[in-house]
């Protein structure tokens, strides 16, 4: 393995997603995978992902930097938390999330799924 990669988002995706109201980019790096994720106004996982998976709440771990935008999660103990631009969070499953207000939610994650089985 090479002591350096790189992979560009945008242009060498190992994987996109598209679902509802989101777009997922994947790279593999270094034997990890990062994800960009790029939820849209509106966006919130029980209307737009929940259909697709059939849980009852997203049950995939999330670590990851918000760089754009803002996210409120509700887990499912109903502790409730919003980050935002330039926080860094960690989210055990079981919750609910959506973008609040008029601009995309931008993320970049480093564990876990996203909108898939787990």
């Amino acid at each position: 393995m090479a002591s350096v990669e790189t992979k560009d988002f945008s242009t060498q995706a190992d994987e996109v997603m598209t679902p509802s109201n989101a777009r997922v980019e994947m790279v593999n790096v270094g034997g990890q995978r990062v994800m960009k994720l790029t939820a849209q106004p509106g966006w919130k996982w029980s209307k737009d992902i929940k259909p697709s998976v059939g849980t009852d709440s997203c049950q995939a771990k999330h670590l990851g930097v918000i760089v754009e935008g803002s996210i409120t999660c509700r887990h499912d103990d109903g502790t409730e938390i919003t980050y935002n631009s330039g926080s860094a969070y960690s989210i055990e499953p079981g919750h609910d999330a959506w973008v609040n207000g008029d601009t995309p939610a931008v993320a970049y994650e480093f564990h876990g799924l996203w909108g898939e089985h787990g």
